[in-house]
């Protein structure tokens, strides 16, 4: 359920911890297995797409067993609407670079508490969704109240894309699906303006150390 530019860093992470893995694409047959942790990256789809129902279906399968989740865009919609919240259309796109700010929960919470708050972090999202009930909001934007939360102690949702690259941004802005996105644009992407490796290894080997 993600692009292969986006898993790649995800994968390289999880290699230098000594963790094994199984990766699916949209579409592929899920299958929750014995897997420990679930990791749902980003895409063009809404999480409303009536053929998402497989993914949907997938990740209530890891919430009902307690499974940690990860979801970076697209899969913090996604585990949102599994947990019964509403996903919409956000008052305005959000692509680019923007600041995120922590909340008070943020700062205190296991995976998030040691990032710092603003920290400057890319987006593309057209959509955002309501904080599902018993979750906890982590992190906002300007344009987005709802950038990260957690749910329960191993279930992280995040709007906002750490993984991000250089090269990504290149991939993704030559992409037809998102052609119409940056046709809004008062301007090209700068690939450069950040370099978000390191939050992105942070949030990850977090949220890794929470189960």
């Amino acid at each position: 359920m993600s692009r292969s530019s986006t898993w790649a860093i995800s994968k390289k992470i999880l290699r230098d911890r000594n963790i094994s893995f199984v990766y699916s694409d949209l579409g592929d047959v899920l299958d929750l297995g014995v897997h420990d942790g679930v990791i749902v990256m980003g895409g063009p789809q809404s999480a409303n797409d009536p053929e998402m129902a497989g993914e949907r279906h997938f990740l209530q399968q890891a919430l009902d067993t307690k499974t940690p989740v990860l979801g970076i865009c697209l899969g913090a919609q996604l585990i949102a609407k599994a947990l019964g919240a509403h996903v919409y259309r956000n008052p305005e796109k959000e692509i680019g670079w923007a600041p995120v700010y922590l909340t008070d929960a943020g700062a205190d919470d296991a995976v998030f508490g040691q990032l710092p708050s603003p920290s400057t972090v890319f987006h593309w999202h057209s959509e955002t969704f309501m904080l599902p009930a018993g979750a906890v909001s982590l992190a906002y934007s300007d344009k987005c109240r709802q950038q990260a939360f957690r749910f329960h102690e191993t279930i992280y949702g995040i709007q906002f894309h750490p993984e991000i690259t250089p090269e990504m941004i290149v991939d993704w802005s030559a992409q037809p699906a998102n052609c119409g996105d940056t046709d809004t644009l008062d301007a090209p992407l700068d690939p450069h303006v950040a370099d978000t490796a390191s939050l992105a290894r942070q949030i990850l080997e977090g949220w890794l150390d929470t189960f």
